[in-house]
């Protein structure tokens, strides 16, 4: 059973000062405006917390847990009021879609992943509540993308934060308000700190039919010599790129498409292992998200694990996923919804999951 009370969210809740707004037990809510304009909440418990953009995509712009931060390391300290991709580019999770999705390739008209990761939301709610897990604060909202002749959607993301616990339950609703059928795309862009010698575990067999690299360079990418080769090895060695060697030439960055297995409840795993046993990790069904993106990039400027990004396509863009049978297709009036888990594990948690990883490695899911 679950209890809940809904906090309507407005602007003018926001100020240049950081404010309380909501208490309860160890969870807490405070508000305030980045000196850029950004609205922002920032939710917090016994053990860590998340800042979330409630009318800018509703990105997780921040996440920090155990005394580390979770978020890749950017160019940017802070985010800007811009519905340019490239232009505020940082957060721990981006939602990419829905009309559209990756890099737009030849014959393609849609911004890079697509309208929805700073989509401008005209509502947000804060939501308190509590269900079989235990007590939480919630953010969710509403963006409705209208276009005359084309697309008609609304969107509804939400991220929970339970007490205690480093885990974050992610999910996102999308609804067709058409009567005829609409084209979707997702991904999940999951946007972690690699640590020097971390261990990358999960839940697909680690080989080159089912750990796949990309060869194609995306237009904004300016590859150094020996990249190509690199992806070359990597290619035929995917299991190279398991433990995160400060040499690995992850510049500007390395992309793989990953066949997961899920576990006996749906459920596909992966996990970077820090070398003091702690971990970070995000969990997706492959039901919902059947393909598996890994981007890996480190360069002096910035620094980011996306261990895997939940996707339903392969991000090179619509034209080339929708050659390749990747594009879903959501009838008139129908809804359709995604579930993932993400964050932060102690090493106890830690041990536990790669536990049940290794498990389903050995049954074959």
């Amino acid at each position: 059973m679950t209890i809940e009370t809904i906090f309507h969210l407005h602007p003018s809740h926001f100020g240049e000062a950081e404010r309380p707004l909501v208490e309860r037990g160890e969870l807490r809510a405070t508000t305030f405006l980045y000196p850029s304009g950004v609205h922002a909440l920032r939710l917090s418990n016994a053990v860590g917390g998340i800042i979330v953009l409630p009318y800018q995509g509703q990105q997780i712009w921040d996440a920090a847990f155990y005394g580390r931060t979770l978020t890749m390391r950017s160019m940017f300290d802070r985010p800007y009021p811009t519905t340019e991709y490239l232009r505020t580019y940082g957060a721990f999770l981006v939602h990419c879609g829905m009309t559209a999705m990756g890099v737009p390739g030849p014959g393609d008209t849609h911004p890079l992943h697509g309208e929805l990761p700073n989509a401008a939301f005209r509502s947000a709610q804060l939501l308190v509540g509590e269900d079989p897990r235990g007590p939480y604060l919630a953010v969710t909202g509403e963006y409705r993308h209208t276009v005359a002749f084309a697309h008609n959607y609304v969107a509804r993301p939400v991220v929970r934060l339970y007490a205690g616990s480093g885990r974050l339950a992610v999910s996102l609703t999308v609804r067709n308000l058409k009567r005829t059928p609409m084209e979707l795309m997702y991904l999940a862009h999951a946007n972690f700190r690699p640590v020097d010698h971390g261990r990358l575990l999960y839940t697909a067999p680690c080989t080159p039919q089912h750990v796949r690299v990309r060869r194609s360079i995306p237009s904004h990418v300016r590859p150094a010599p020996g990249y190509r080769e690199f992806l070359e090895e990597l290619a035929a060695h995917p299991e190279r790129h398991n433990v995160l060697a400060p040499d690995l030439a992850f510049d500007p960055e390395v992309v793989f498409f990953v066949d997961y297995l899920a576990d006996a409840q749906g459920w596909a795993h992966t996990m970077q292992v820090h070398p003091d046993g702690a971990a970070d990790f995000i969990s997706h069904r492959p039901d919902q998200l059947r393909h598996g993106v890994r981007w890996i990039s480190r360069t002096p400027d910035q620094d980011a694990l996306g261990m895997v990004l939940p996707a339903t396509a392969e991000p090179e863009g619509y034209t080339a996923e929708k050659a390749k049978g990747n594009i879903l297709t959501l009838p008139g009036g129908a809804e359709w919804r995604c579930d993932m888990e993400m964050g932060a594990l102690t090493p106890a948690e830690a041990t536990e999951l790669a536990a049940h990883i290794e498990g389903v490695l050995a049954k074959g899911g």
